[in-house]
C-alpha cells in the first residue's frame, strides 16, 4: 500500500507539535494522536484504490476544506488563486462580482455587495440567500469555493439563484463578472449653506484614514469654513482592516478605548485607544447603517456609539464581532483564521447580534434588477432627510430617538 507524500505527513507533524507547544504548562501531555494515524490511512487508501485517479493536491486540499469547515463561517482555506485575489481586494481591485458573503448556519448568505459591482447593479441585498451558483447547490459548499466560483475574468457570465425574505419562490439572476475597483471614500456637500458634509466609505483598506481626512478638508476648503455637520455613511461596508478600523475612530475620539481584542487566552488582549493628536472639532455626527454594516465598520459605529460622539441611523448592523488572521502558506495558499473577538468600549460583544441604531429608519429594498444600477442607494435619501434633520438639532434629535 503506497502512503501518503513525505510532506504530507510532516506538514501534520509540524501542526501537532506547535499544538503541544502551545498547551505546555497548562495540562499533562496529551496522549499519541490517534486520528492522525485514521487519516493517514483513509488519504492512503483513497489514493491507492478509489475508482478514480485524484491528484494528491486535492486530496490534501479538500482534507484542510472539511478541517476549517467545522471552524466558524469566517475562517476559511483559500486555494492559491483565490489567494491571491484577495491580496487584489486588499489593494482595492479584483475580478468577479463584488460580492461578500458568509455562512449562517447551512446557508450562503449576503453580507453586501460591493459599491459599483455587478452585484450592486443586479439589485443583490445583505441578507439574501444564495441557493445556487452556476446551477451547483451551495448547502454543502465550503466559503472558499463560493469564492472561488464566483471569481473570473470580466466578461463571463455566472447565474445566482437567490431567495429572500418576502419571495414567493427562489429567484435566478445572470451576472457578468467585471473589474471591480473600490475607491474607498467619497464626499459631497450635504447642505453647502449649513455646512453639512456627506462622506461614504465603503470598505477599509489602507490608507482608507488618510482618504477621509482629506475629505473632511476638502469639505471645509469647498464650505469656506468648519463642518457643522457630517453624515457617515457605513451602510454595505463590509469592513477591512482592524487598524484603519482603529484609525479613522481616533478621527473623532480624543480619549478613550476604541476596541478591545480578546484571544483564546484572557491574557491575550489589545486595548486600542484614542489619541487627543489632531481629533476633528465637534461637530455633531450622524452615521449611517444596516445589515450590510459589517466587521471593522462595525468597530467604528460601535466606539463613536459608545463614546456619545455620533448617533446610529438606519437597521441593526450585520453582528461580526470576530478578527481574523491571515496565514500565507508555502505553497502560495492562506488559511484566514479567526483567532479574537473584539468589544467596543463599554465592552459590548456584537458578534451575532449586531449594534442597534439610536434612530430606526428601515428601508424595503426593491425586487432585484439589473436595469437601473441604483439598489445600493435605496432609501438614501429618506434616511438623509432623517439625518439632517437631526444636524439641525441634535437635542430634539436625541430626544425623537428615544
Amino acid at each position: 500500500m503506497r502512503l501518503p507524500h513525505p510532506a504530507v505527513a510532516a506538514a501534520f507533524a509540524v501542526g501537532l507539535s506547535l499544538s503541544h507547544v502551545a498547551a505546555a504548562g497548562k495540562r499533562p501531555p496529551a496522549p499519541p494522536y490517534k486520528p492522525l494515524d485514521v487519516f493517514a490511512e483513509v488519504l492512503a487508501s483513497v489514493e491507492n484504490n478509489y475508482v478514480e485517479e485524484l491528484p494528491e493536491e486535492q486530496l490534501v486540499y479538500g482534507a484542510i476544506d472539511g478541517l476549517v469547515a467545522k471552524l466558524d463561517p469566517h475562517s476559511v482555506f483559500m486555494r492559491p488563486d483565490v489567494y491571491r485575489a484577495m491580496h487584489d481586494e486588499a489593494i482595492g481591485e479584483f475580478d468577479g462580482l463584488g460580492l461578500e458573503v458568509s455562512i449562517e448556519g447551512d446557508a450562503l448568505v449576503v453580507v453586501t455587495p460591493v459599491a459599483d459591482s455587478p452585484a450592486e447593479r443586479a439589485g443583490l441585498h445583505p441578507g439574501d440567500r444564495l441557493l445556487s451558483i452556476d446551477g451547483e447547490p451551495t448547502r454543502d459548499m465550503t466559503l472558499g469555493d463560493a469564492l472561488q466560483k464566483m471569481r473570473g475574468a470580466p466578461g463571463t457570465k455566472v447565474v445566482l439563484e437567490i431567495m429572500r425574505e418576502g419571495f414567493q419562490a427562489p429567484l435566478k439572476l445572470t451576472l457578468v463578472r467585471d473589474r471591480v475597483r473600490m475607491q474607498s471614500v467619497e464626499w459631497r456637500p450635504l447642505d453647502a449653506e449649513r455646512r453639512f458634509a456627506y462622506v461614504r466609505v465603503k470598505a477599509f483598506q489602507d490608507r482608507t484614514d488618510r482618504a477621509i481626512r482629506k475629505a473632511l478638508d476638502d469639505a471645509r476648503a469647498s464650505f469656506k469654513g468648519e463642518i457643522a455637520g457630517l453624515v457617515l455613511d457605513l451602510r454595505n461596508n463590509p469592513g477591512g482592516l482592524l487598524q484603519q478600523a482603529v484609525r479613522v475612530s481616533d478621527l473623532w475620539l480624543s480619549q478613550g478605548v476604541i476596541v478591545t481584542v480578546e484571544g483564546r487566552s484572557r491574557t491575550n488582549v489589545e486595548v486600542e485607544k484614542a489619541h487627543e493628536k489632531e481629533t476633528e472639532p465637534g461637530y455633531p455626527i450622524v452615521i449611517l447603517v444596516n445589515k450590510g454594516t459589517a466587521s471593522a465598520s462595525e468597530i467604528v459605529a460601535g466606539a463613536l456609539q459608545d463614546h456619545g460622539r455620533a448617533v446610529l441611523l438606519g437597521a441593526t448592523t450585520f453582528g461580526k464581532g470576530s478578527v481574523q488572521s491571515i496565514i500565507e502558506l508555502e505553497d502560495g495558499s492562506g488559511l484566514k483564521l479567526t483567532v479574537a473577538r473584539y468589544y467596543t468600549p463599554k465592552h459590548r460583544s456584537i458578534h451575532g447580534h449586531g449594534i442597534p441604531p439610536d434612530i430606526t429608519v428601515e428601508v424595503a429594498p426593491p425586487p432585484p434588477a439589473a436595469r437601473d444600477g441604483k439598489a445600493g442607494a435605496a432609501g438614501l435619501d429618506v434616511q438623509l432627510e432623517r439625518a439632517t434633520k437631526w444636524l439641525e438639532d441634535p437635542a430634539r434629535g436625541k430626544s425623537a430617538a428615544r
